[in-house]
């Protein structure tokens, strides 16, 4: 049976900055990757190199078939230091985003992805009140200089991230500035605990707070600037199920780490839903694996039909359009994609069916990049990247998902 999208339903891949671009030395989780003791795994060094090679990616998606390119700026090229706004950096992404215009691609603008000037990070980062128009200021020279080139805009990815993790028991109540490496990477950058707040890192309810108060700030920011496009939020989500007794803990997640953004999305002109994976709640909190349900490199289980949960939820409590920025699956085994992306994509056209406004899909991630604290292990990419040569092979998921967004319809059968 082939699924028939809506004529303007915008299929397209996505990116982080930090991730591919490489080198991105004003940055704070540059220093933690540096700092001795680290919890990364490794640093980013290079990365993907997509900071020369962007026209060769955007060549590449473009090719694939895909009309859209989620990508990130970076705030700590952009402003490395506080008020001195790199001219130089501004007009490299305007370089990029007119790049996607020839090749007729929209372009999907996430002003903040995880990583923030160093500057900003010694100085309180997300748990100051100070961030909030620092990061508005951001978005309106940003947006000032790019405006008339952005096709949809997102304020911050994942901001509600840190709070998951904390319901989730991956983090502690206060983050994790108890590990010794971070105080040691205040003390190389002049800061102490006090202020050091990277994402990630911050205490996780103060982060959560900041940053929906600089989300609201930003949005406002980028929409007095030149441009007519929608802009929103990005989230973390996982469809949330409870065996018995675990509906408190699952309304708890609920109620800490998604519902103070969905509902400030209802001013939003959409709201970004990023799902890998569901989480299960018992009496006690969050289960582990089921048994019999494989577990990927990132330590979550392989459930690809989350997707459909998490987008009919944010649709329920936002009650505006729903774009699904991020949605794929990291492993060595391309099969194992085709297969996630398969189901993946029959969820999504279940949701499109039932009558939910859902207006785009962007698979994560175009290359095998950088994966934070991780390091290069975990492969989510369409495309191959080689660690030597940065040579970019297309993937057999590539070339499926690409087919699904030339002709706009998806049949399961030609994923099998």
């Amino acid at each position: 049976m082939t699924s028939l999208f809506p004529n303007d339903f915008v299929w397209g891949v996505a990116t982080a900055a930090h991730q591919v671009e490489g080198n991105n030395t004003h940055s704070d989780f540059w220093l933690l990757e540096h700092t001795p003791g680290t919890v990364f795994a490794e640093p980013s060094g290079d990365a993907c190199d997509h900071w020369h090679r962007y026209r060769e990616d955007i060549a590449l998606l473009a090719d694939l078939g895909f009309r859209s390119y989620r990508l990130s700026i970076e705030w700590a090229r952009i402003e490395p230091e506080e008020g001195c706004f790199s001219r130089a950096a501004l007009d490299h992404y305007r370089r990029v985003l007119a790049a996607c215009h020839e090749r007729g691609v929209i372009p999907c603008v996430t002003f903040h992805h995880f990583t923030n000037p160093l500057w900003v990070t010694a100085d309180g980062g997300w748990e100051s009140a100070k961030t909030v128009d620092r990061f508005a200021r951001y978005c309106e020279r940003a947006t000032r200089h790019l405006g008339d080139l952005i096709g949809r805009a997102c304020t911050l990815n994942e901001a509600n991230l840190p709070v998951t993790l904390a319901q989730s028991g991956v983090l502690p109540p206060g983050g994790l500035k108890q590990a010794p490496f971070v105080a040691e990477a205040a003390r190389r950058c002049g800061s102490d605990l006090a202020r050091f707040a990277p994402f990630l890192i911050a205490d996780p309810y103060r982060t959560r707070d900041t940053m929906l108060a600089a989300h609201l700030h930003g949005r406002d920011a980028i929409r007095s600037g030149p441009g007519a496009f929608p802009v929103g939020v990005t989230l973390a989500m996982q469809d949330c199920q409870a065996v018995a007794g675990g509906e408190e803990k699952l309304a708890a997640m609920r109620r800490e780490s998604f519902e103070p953004f969905l509902e400030a999305a209802r001013a939003d002109d959409f709201v970004g839903v990023q799902t890998y994976s569901r989480t299960r709640f018992g009496p006690a909190g969050v289960l582990p694996p089921e048994p019999g349900v494989p577990v990927l490199v990132m330590g979550y289980e392989y459930w690809p039909q989350a997707l459909e949960g998490t987008i009919r939820y944010a649709s329920d409590v936002s009650g505006v359009p729903i774009v699904v920025t991020e949605n794929g699956i990291g492993t060595g085994d391309d099969a194992q994609r085709v297969a996630y992306y398969r189901e993946a994509l029959a969820a999504l056209a279940r949701c499109l069916e039932s009558g939910i406004d859902v207006r785009g899909y962007y698979a994560w991630s175009l290359l095998d990049n950088y994966e934070w604290i991780h390091g290069y292990k975990p492969r989510f990419g369409l495309v191959s990247v080689d660690r030597e040569t940065q040579q970019r092979t297309p993937k057999r998921s590539a070339q499926l998902l690409g087919e699904v967004a030339r002709k706009n319809a998806f049949d399961a059968a030609t994923f099998a």
